[in-house]
């Protein structure tokens, strides 16, 4: 990961943003402490997994479609609680 001091990516964002989409995450520092990462959109969608909708994941499932599948319930009381 390339870095860069915070002024000099300042004045030349438009390289650091080139450089994120082509060569990945970008460092900014401010004296000499990492402060911020730019990187690419499609590095931000897989890595937030933005990508697919919680319906898309279940149907990713292996046991997506299956109908024979039993689930357990516990038939115990339930506890008392004093009011």
């Amino acid at each position: 990961m390339q870095s860069w001091q915070m002024q000099t990516a300042k004045a030349r964002f438009s390289e650091v943003v080139k450089h994120a989409a082509d060569e990945g995450p970008q460092e900014i520092t401010v004296h000499g402490r990492p402060v911020a990462v730019i990187i690419s959109p499609e590095l931000f969608d897989r890595l937030s997994g933005s990508q697919n909708s919680l319906v898309d994941f279940m149907r990713q499932s292996p046991l997506y479609g299956r109908e024979d599948i039993a689930f357990e319930r516990d038939r115990s009381l339930p506890r008392k609680v004093d009011f």
